[in-house]
């Protein structure tokens, strides 16, 4: 087991956003985790990484307690990354300087950071981009940046929020082949929010409800 969730809430005030959330993730598992809006679900992508503290509960990462581990980059040079809804590239770098920013929690050599980020553009199939600024990107090769940023943190465990959000069919088929190779080929294992049911139904092998 790579993940467990216990009794997990993460409240704003009166709200309770997240609320006695329980579950666990084996390794090299792709787990898809559904459910309507407001339900909390990137608010548990939130908790988990690092950028909000759980109001109560227990995160458990390969067996360490990691709830308290703050802040979010000392989550990633354990293993944990994850990408965003809404994509944020530095849009005055090109992509491979955005790309590189991952790596720097693992590294601060800037020669280590620029193979990795090579490598991870590889990866995604955006290596012929590296050089262009990020604002010339169009928004499937915004999401294979983002993705490509998070896998230059070397992660174990990968959550990916709505990653396939905006894209044509056709992208999302390249997108779901591209999250299989990464369990299967890297052993990453990952927890996916997705809003297009067919593509999380076609990925996951276990799908988490949170209402």
């Amino acid at each position: 087991m790579i993940l467990e969730v216990k009794d997990l809430s993460r409240h704003f005030g009166g709200l309770k956003a997240v609320d006695q959330v329980n579950f666990q993730v084996e390794e090299k598992e792709i787990v898809g985790l559904i459910g309507p809006n407001g339900a909390g679900k990137t608010t548990l992508f939130n908790t988990l990484s690092g950028y909000y503290m759980p109001t109560s509960g227990r995160i458990v990462f390969q067996g360490n307690d990691i709830s308290d581990l703050a802040p979010p980059y000392r989550r990633c040079r354990v293993g944990l990354a994850r990408t965003f809804q809404v994509v944020k590239p530095f849009l005055n770098l090109t992509v491979l300087e955005n790309v590189m920013v991952g790596g720097f929690s693992r590294t601060t050599s800037t020669e280590e950071c620029r193979e990795r980020a090579l490598e991870c553009l590889e990866l995604v199939r955006l290596s012929h981009r590296k050089d262009v600024p990020a604002s010339s990107l169009t928004a499937a090769e915004r999401r294979r940046m983002e993705l490509a940023r998070a896998l230059a943190t070397q992660p174990k465990l990968l959550m990916l929020d709505e990653v396939m959000a905006g894209l044509t069919p056709t992208e999302v088929q390249e997108f779901l082949e591209l999250i299989r190779s990464l369990r299967d080929d890297m052993g990453i294992t990952l927890l996916v929010i997705e809003h297009i049911m067919a593509a999380i139904m076609n990925i996951a092998e276990r799908i988490l409800v949170l209402h």
